[in-house]
């Protein structure tokens, strides 16, 4: 690495280390696309204000005595229906996967419904419909929820906001736990999610047959923590901010590096296609249906074979390994040799994805 190069990494470092300040004075949509500004609206308001042991591991739910993980999330995704999902699969889907990465079988969710005057009954019952369908599916019940209604052209149709219950069931799981020499894996195709929503918004003129991954990963949690045992380190759902972003926190929680092999990672050439007009990295491209997980390299081999005998699997990769250096920071190995950081957005430039 020559001078310049490790002066840039060092300022990087720093700059991503310093204590955040919210200097913003008003929210912008960026403030909920999963980037550096969600981060910082987190650490600097919201961390602060409700700080507790549980809390400040700012994990994808909460482990809580007794061996029971809490979890909620909210859904605004534009439009209502896309290609694969829709709000009502997405609203069960993301909270069963954010318990199911904590290592948590799901046991109940709730559901609350913000509905817009003037919509119509028959696509809030579809939606409620393909919520009750992906709940059986995940084999979860929706046990409690509510419903409100907001003045006409205030809620975009409708708005869901799911809560999830679940008993820990893989144990040990840290952010905090990588150690170099560990492998990076990803369960299937990456941007799905995000360049079908694209494609939905009229977004592009292009023509092409993607559809949502929206899923349940609890088998994918499951039959990782059977294959890799103690050597399964954790796991993320790649949502907002896709694996880019998972990965960095990770690095950061750790104090390692991460890098990943971009030739490595699945990507189907549409996808590929769609974010080369775009100008975006795939890698920082939404999912619904992907995990990211860490494990000890002489797991790896039976915890792709586990992720690949899965359905929705079948291009399950391992796409990079943990260093020691650069601490906090992921890099991508480039196909012709080459290294580049791949670092937090500011925000998403696909907002309103989930």
């Amino acid at each position: 690495m020559t001078r310049s190069e490790a002066q840039v990494r060092e300022g990087i470092e720093r700059a991503r280390r310093a204590r955040p300040r919210l200097r913003d004075e008003h929210i912008t949509m960026a403030h909920g696309a999963g980037g550096k500004a969600s981060a910082t609206l987190v650490d600097a308001l919201f961390r602060p204000a409700f700080a507790n042991p549980v809390l400040d591991r700012l994990t994808d739910a909460a482990v809580l005595p007794g061996g029971l993980a809490l979890t909620t999330d909210a859904y605004v995704v534009k439009p209502l229906r896309f290609p694969g999902g829709s709000i009502g699969t997405l609203a069960v889907h993301g909270t069963v996967n954010d318990l199911a990465v904590s290592g948590a079988r799901p046991l109940g969710l709730s559901a609350a419904f913000v509905l817009e005057e003037g919509l119509a009954v028959e696509t809030l019952r579809a939606e409620v419909e393909a919520a009750a369908r992906a709940a059986e599916d995940a084999g979860v019940a929706i046990v409690t929820g509510d419903t409100k209604v907001v003045e006409r052209g205030k809620a975009d149709g409708m708005y869901v906001v799911t809560s999830g219950i679940g008993r820990v069931e893989l144990s040990g799981l840290d952010p905090a736990g990588l150690r170099p020499g560990d492998r990076v894996l990803c369960s299937g195709y990456v941007g799905d999610h995000g360049t079908a929503i694209m494609l939905a918004r009229g977004d592009l003129d292009l023509e092409a047959d993607v559809a949502s991954d929206t899923r349940s990963l609890w088998p994918f949690a499951s039959a990782l923590g059977a294959a890799a045992g103690d050597g399964l380190r954790v796991m993320r759902d790649a949502t907002r901010g896709g694996v880019a972003t998972v990965l960095n926190e990770l690095a950061m929680a750790s104090d390692v590096g991460v890098v990943v092999h971009e030739s490595a990672v699945p990507v189907r050439p549409v996808v590929h296609g769609a974010c080369e007009l775009l100008g975006l990295d795939p890698l920082y491209v939404a999912n619904e249906g992907v995990l990211v997980a860490v494990v000890a390299p002489e797991v790896a081999d039976a915890a792709l074979a586990a992720l690949g005998d899965l359905p929705g699997g079948e291009h399950a990769a391992v796409i990079g390994e943990v260093a020691a250096e650069p601490p906090g920071m992921v890099l991508v190995r480039t196909g012709i040799g080459g290294h580049r950081i791949l670092d937090l957005l500011i925000g998403d430039p696909l907002p309103r994805i989930c």
